[in-house]
C-alpha cells in the first residue's frame, strides 16, 4: 500500500449525524438552536459589500482585534454567559461568583478554526510522545483521535459510579506517567461539572511543571469557569469555543485563554502549520459576537431554562438523568435501550445522539433546542415510553 503505517492507524472522530435524506429536528450535535446576533449578520454583510477587496487579501495573521474583543467579553461576563447580569441599557456585568479578580488581556488569548484545531495545536505543543497524558475514560472523543494522530500515549481513568471524574486517581496517574492532563468541564457526554474550587484543589496537588488543560466548551450554560485561576496557576490552559453558547458552530471559531507564555507556545505551533488560521470574515463575525454579550447571555439563559424543564420531564417519565450544566442531557431509561430509543425517536423526525461505546451504550445524549423543539421531543417520547 502507498499509505504510511501512521495513516493506517488513524481512528477518525465520528461527528453527530448530518442527514441529507429528510428534514429532522436536530438535537444530536450540541448545536445552539438560536441564530447569531443580528449585529453579527450586519457586520458580515457590511464587510462583504463595502470592503470586498479585503477578501482578496490575507487577513490579520494574529487576529489582534478579535483577541482584544474576546478578552473584553470575558471581563464583562466572567466567562459564564447564562449567569451574566444584563442591565436595561444592554450593558453586561459578571455574576458575583464569576467575577475575574484580574484583567484578561489580549496577549492571553489565542484563536483558531474551532476548538478542534485549537486542541490539535495544544496536543502537539504540550503532550510528549514519550509520556502518557491523562484523561477521563468518557469525555470528548476527539482527545483519543489526536493522541493517535500525534502518536501520544494516553491513560484513560474510569469515572466514579456516579459518573463524576475521579480526580484523585487522575492526579495519581499524572504523577506516575510524568505527562499532562486534560478534561472537559463540564464534561461531555456526561454533562456533569466540577466546581472551580474542586479544580483549584486539583491544581494545588498537581505538578506545576506539567500542563493542566480544562476544556470549557459548555461552561457558559451553568458551570464555573476556571479563568479566575489563571494568575495562580501558570500551567493552566483553558480551551473555549464559539460553537455552543455563541451560536456559531458553522463559523468555526475556538480559542485558548492562558498565560502569555503558553499562548506564545501555541502560536509557534500554529505558525509552523498555517500562518493565517482565521479568515477575514470569521474575524469580523467573531468581533461582532463579542460586542453583543447581552444577546448571547439571553440565548444561554433560555437554553439552561429549557434544559432544566426537560430534565424534570425525563425524570417524571422514569428516566435516569444526570444533572446537566451544559446545553444537553445525558439520560437512559430502565425499560428501553439507548440505541432502540434513538431509532424510535428518529422515526418521528427527531435526531438525538447514541454512542455505541461500551459502558455508555444504554444512554442517549439530547441537545437542548427551542421550547417548540423540546415540546416535539416530549410528544415523541410519550408515544414510546
Amino acid at each position: 500500500m502507498i499509505t504510511s503505517t501512521r495513516m493506517n492507524g488513524l481512528h477518525p472522530y465520528v461527528p453527530g449525524e448530518q442527514p441529507k435524506d429528510r428534514v429532522y429536528i436536530k438535537l444530536n450535535a450540541n448545536e445552539n438552536p438560536y441564530v447569531p446576533s443580528p449585529a453579527v449578520i450586519k457586520a458580515v454583510t457590511d464587510f462583504i459589500t463595502s470592503q470586498p477587496q479585503k477578501l482578496a487579501l490575507y487577513p490579520d495573521p494574529d487576529s489582534n482585534e478579535l483577541h482584544a474583543k474576546i478578552a473584553d467579553m470575558l471581563n464583562k461576563t466572567g466567562g459564564v454567559l447564562s449567569r451574566a447580569q444584563v442591565k436595561a441599557d444592554g450593558t453586561v456585568t459578571p455574576d458575583e461568583r464569576d467575577r475575574i479578580p484580574f484583567e484578561i488581556t489580549p496577549d492571553m488569548i489565542y484563536s483558531g478554526n474551532g476548538s478542534d484545531e485549537v486542541l490539535s495545536f495544544v496536543f502537539y505543543a504540550f503532550f510528549d510522545s514519550g509520556k502518557k497524558f491523562v484523561m477521563p475514560q468518557f469525555t470528548y472523543s476527539f482527545y483519543p483521535v489526536y493522541a493517535g494522530f500525534y502518536d501520544i500515549p494516553m491513560d484513560q481513568v474510569p469515572l466514579k459510579e456516579d459518573w463524576t471524574l475521579d480526580t484523585d486517581e487522575m492526579l495519581e496517574r499524572v504523577k506516575n506517567n510524568g505527562g499532562g492532563l486534560i478534561f472537559a468541564n463540564p464534561n461531555a457526554p456526561t454533562s456533569l461539572a466540577l466546581t472551580r474550587e474542586q479544580v483549584r484543589q486539583m491544581l494545588l496537588k498537581a505538578n506545576p511543571d506539567k500542563i493542566f488543560i480544562v476544556d470549557e466548551a459548555y461552561v457558559d450554560f451553568g458551570g464555573e469557569s476556571c479563568i479566575p485561576l489563571l494568575k495562580e496557576f501558570p500551567n493552566l490552559l483553558i480551551v473555549r469555543t464559539f460553537s455552543k453558547s455563541l451560536c456559531a458552530a458553522g463559523m468555526r471559531l475556538g480559542y485558548v485563554v492562558a498565560s502569555p507564555e503558553l499562548i506564545n507556545i501555541v502560536t509557534t505551533v500554529k505558525n509552523s502549520v498555517n500562518h493565517f488560521p482565521l479568515d477575514a470574515v470569521a474575524q469580523v463575525a467573531g468581533c461582532a459576537a463579542c460586542e453583543n454579550p447581552a444577546y448571547y447571555a439571553d440565548c444561554a439563559r433560555k437554553v439552561a431554562e429549557e434544559r432544566d424543564k426537560f430534565y424534570n420531564f425525563l425524570k417524571s417519565r422514569g428516566f435516569y438523568v444526570l444533572e446537566s450544566k451544559t446545553n444537553f442531557l445525558f439520560a437512559k431509561h430502565p425499560s428501553i435501550g439507548g440505541e432502540e430509543l434513538y431509532k424510535l425517536i428518529k422515526e418521528q423526525g427527531i435526531l438525538i445522539r447514541h454512542f455505541n461505546t461500551p459502558g455508555i451504550e444504554d444512554f442517549v445524549r439530547i441537545t437542548v433546542g427551542t421550547a417548540e423543539q423540546m415540546e416535539g421531543l416530549k410528544k415523541a417520547i410519550e408515544k414510546i415510553i
